[in-house]
């Protein structure tokens, strides 16, 4: 059992779908069938199941592999998934724990460890198998700032215009007067407030648009997150301080699909998933309007994962290809501005700063990671030449419940294999 903010949840073996029994039989009993709509798809225990199997309840848009060779890691050798599962170190709280049983006791579903680009340890849990994609939630936000981050480099976008020069829609909104760089490094000064845990927050009401989320009864509010971005509007300055809110994510996406001319799905399967031969195909919740959700709608096999970090971790370098520009790559590395994020930062992200969407650590391995609700991590750590893909389902949104232990455990397995 885990006792959380006052509220009691099944433990990571109890709470397993395997064992409750979600949607097993044809079909499935009543009282196990997992809906979208009745809300069961995101509560806790049903969202261990869920999370592995979006696409059975809501609407998507595939994000194709393509036709390519599948790129396949191979499998761990047993002397590496032995000393990975065995490293012990220490938590927040001070307490001794064990690499494998502190997978458990943070509800992950599956992880995959990479050094130096040679699969060293793999597991999976509950509903999760290999060829499956599971959600990524804020982990697209990575993606979707990489992608943005090259059409810079490229002179597609030039991050110093402000959003209406792309998106005349958008004037008279809090992003009337926001540079695209202020977007893409969360340093907007919008009305905007993000809580998942507050079904009527600025972000979930943002969810019930994107459809990412299940709609209360009675709900009449935007019907689409294009809807929705026209109705921000702004509360302080902008580019003064670091301020995480998802909508950012949203019109980043939006300003790259109304110049590229092609949807954020399609600039991902032609960008990454095809040129990274993905083992498989992944895909986008999308909402009424055909619009992906770009913020954390994004689904991947653990493994497509853990090559996008692979692709981070050497300069945009792929079997002799150079997909992304090394100087993109080097400036996410290189961070963003510390003061501005240590004005607002937590304790356990102090230290970070947070660059095109992604989060920077700036530790002694030299982390940056790309993070979600409900413990989803990409953890590229080119001092120790290692990537952490992680995917879970714990019992609430919030990255405290569990950031206490996954954050030390990751930096434990950098420091074994740095040697």
């Amino acid at each position: 059992m885990l006792e959380f903010e006052g509220r009691t949840y099944l433990g990571g073996l109890a709470s397993d779908p395997r064992t409750l029994g979600w949607m097993q039989g044809s079909p499935p009993p009543a009282d196990k069938r997992v809906t979208f709509e009745s809300d069961r798809g995101l509560n806790f225990p049903e969202i261990r199941w869920s999370l592995s199997h979006m696409r059975e309840l809501v609407p998507t848009v595939g994000v194709s592999r393509g036709d390519g060779a599948r790129l396949s890691f191979g499998v761990p050798s047993a002397a590496d998934a032995a000393a990975v599962e065995a490293l012990m170190f220490r938590d927040m709280d001070g307490r001794e724990r064990r690499f494998d049983e502190a997978l458990i006791d943070t509800y992950a579903d599956g992880i995959v460890v990479l050094h130096r680009g040679r699969l060293v340890f793999e597991r999976y849990f509950g509903a999760l198998e290999p060829h499956l994609p599971h959600a990524c939630f804020s982990s697209t936000k990575s993606y979707t700032g990489t992608l943005a981050a090259v059409l810079v480099h490229e002179g597609v976008l030039d991050d110093s215009k402000l959003i209406p020069h792309y998106l005349p829609e958008l004037r008279g909104t809090g992003w009337a007067d926001a540079t695209l760089r202020q977007v893409m490094d969360m340093q907007t000064g919008l009305d905007y407030r993000e809580d998942e845990a507050d079904e009527r927050s600025s972000s979930s009401v943002y969810m019930y648009a994107c459809r990412t989320r299940p709609r209360p009864a009675g709900y009449d509010g935007p019907q689409t997150s294009c809807d929705y971005l026209r109705t921000v509007r702004k509360e302080g300055a902008h580019g003064e301080v670091f301020a995480y809110k998802s909508v950012n994510t949203q019109v980043l996406a939006w300003v790259m699909a109304r110049v590229a001319g092609r949807s954020f799905a399609q600039l991902l399967h032609e960008r990454l998933w095809a040129p990274l031969d993905c083992e498989e195909d992944g895909y986008l919740v999308v909402d009424p309007a055909g619009m992906p959700s770009a913020s954390g709608g994004l689904y991947a096999s653990l493994r497509d994962l853990a090559r996008f970090g692979e692709l981070i971790r050497r300069e945009g370098e792929c079997e002799g290809k150079q997909l992304i520009p090394a100087s993109v790559v080097d400036d996410i590395r290189r961070g963003g501005d510390l003061a501005k994020f240590a004005k607002v930062a937590s304790k356990r992200l102090s230290g970070y700063s947070y660059r095109s969407q992604w989060w920077v650590s700036h530790n002694e391995i030299g982390a940056v990671e790309a993070r979600g609700i409900h413990g989803q991590r990409l953890y590229i750590a080119p001092g120790a030449e290692m990537v952490i893909a992680r995917f879970g389902s714990q019992p609430v949104a919030s990255s405290a419940l569990t950031d206490t232990i996954i954050m030390p455990q990751m930096l434990a397995l950098g420091r074994l294999l740095r040697g």
